[in-house]
Order: C-alpha cells, then sequence, then structure tokens
C-alpha cells in the first residue's frame, strides 16, 4: 500500500466498454487534479490481464462487458488487490446483480443514470471510506434485510453468542458510520487523521466479515454491536 498522501491523486481503472461514456468519464477525470485516470478497458479479459499489475486506489466495473461479466473481474480484484475499493457502475439494477457484486467485494454500486460528476464525487467518498450506492439499489437491499429479518426474526445476542470482538476506537468508528459520517468528519471527531480512520473501518470490515458499510452496519446489529 501506497503512503497515505492527501496531494497524490487518486489512481483509477475504468473497465467499461460504452464508448460514449468511456469518454463522459475521461473528460471528467482529466477537468479533476485529484484523479488520475491509469487506464481504460473495453473486456472482461483486458480487466483480468491489468490484476497482474501494481494496484491502483480505485476500480471503477460495468458488469455487462462484452466477453463476460464484470463481477468476475470483481472477485479477481479483490482477492489480488485487497486494498482496492472496487464500484460497479452498470445499467443492471436487479437484485441478483448488486447482491453477486456485493458478495464479490464491490464496496460500492452506482446506475447510470448518475452523472459522469457525480460519479467522480463518489469516487472519492470511497476512497475515502465510503460505500457509495445509487438510492433505488440502497433500497433493494434494506428491503432485502428487512425480508430476511421476517423470515428469520433476530434472536437477542447472549453472553456465549458469537460476536466481533471489537476495541473501543473501533466500536466508536462503527457508531459513527452508522450515523453517516464520511472518514473525514469521523477523523475530526475523534482528533485523529483520517488514515488511521480507514485502518479502522478495515478491521471492522475483517471482524465482522464484510466487504461493505450498508453490510457492516447490518450485521453489526445483527450481533447486538449496536442500539436498535
Amino acid at each position: 500500500m501506497r503512503p497515505e498522501n492527501d496531494s497524490m491523486p487518486i489512481r483509477v481503472i475504468l473497465v467499461e466498454d460504452d464508448v460514449a461514456f468511456q469518454q463522459a468519464l475521461q473528460h471528467t477525470f482529466a477537468t479533476a487534479p485529484d484523479m488520475l485516470l491509469v487506464a481504460v478497458l473495453s473486456t472482461r479479459a483486458q480487466g483480468l490481464k491489468i490484476l497482474d499489475d501494481a494496484p491502483v486506489d480505485v476500480l471503477l466495473v460495468d458488469l455487462g462487458l462484452p466477453d463476460g461479466s464484470g463481477i468476475d473481474v470483481i472477485r479477481a480484484a479483490h482477492a489480488k488487490w485487497p486494498d482496492c475499493n472496487i464500484m460497479v457502475s452498470t445499467a443492471f439494477g436487479d437484485e441478483m446483480h448488486v447482491m453477486q457484486s456485493l458478495e464479490a467485494g464491490a464496496a460500492g454500486y452506482l446506475l447510470k443514470d448518475s452523472s459522469t460528476s457525480s460519479i467522480a464525487s463518489e469516487i472519492r467518498s470511497l476512497h475515502q471510506g465510503g460505500s457509495p450506492i445509487s438510492p433505488l439499489i440502497a433500497r433493494q437491499i434494506l428491503m432485502r434485510f428487512r425480508q430476511q429479518d421476517a423470515s428469520q426474526p433476530l434472536v437477542p445476542t447472549s453472553p456465549n453468542a458469537t460476536r466481533a470482538r471489537l476495541s473501543t476506537r473501533e466500536q466508536q468508528v462503527l457508531e459513527y458510520i452508522t450515523k453517516g459520517f464520511n472518514s473525514d468528519e469521523i477523523a475530526g471527531l475523534m482528533g485523529v487523521s483520517r488514515h488511521t480512520v480507514l485502518t479502522f473501518v478495515r478491521r471492522i470490515y475483517k471482524k465482522l466479515e464484510v466487504s461493505s458499510k450498508a453490510e457492516a452496519i447490518y450485521e453489526a446489529r445483527s450481533q447486538g454491536l449496536l442500539g436498535a
């Protein structure tokens, strides 16, 4: 992992076959001094091959690639580049694609109805520890969790139940995340650096065995780590 340095641009790789969308994003990145578009790829094969190179900060992946699914790229990137933040940008908004992407390792999911400038802002949020998700997708995830709760009601956590062991600071970060604060805001509230907050976030995700903010909040509630 490269040293934390806010003056260094966010390095991004785009895996996207829509030429018009490629060009629009390239123009947006060209006017964003805090971002560097390292490569633009258009196939699943190219996305998998570039994983043999040095990792970047953010991988932006479409799901409907001409030679296969972008989910294969997400899964491989999550394994080979564990510190890389992966975000989906796609026209597919159905539950199957959403859940498969999140389970494969995506930390964000945006529909292509988002503007390219909005996507750039969400990349910044992702890089800072957030999990940007289009409102429609977030609603689907919440509905899925509610359906699970209805079919399998949560049992109150007992002293002997398995639950993640979070440190006091990790618990504090988790509670701030639940309240909607981003990494910079949490850093200010706790009097630490953003890098320290991101380290806490990674530890929380690892202990809860999740890969996104939405999953972390749900799993923490399931384990009784948060109030109702």
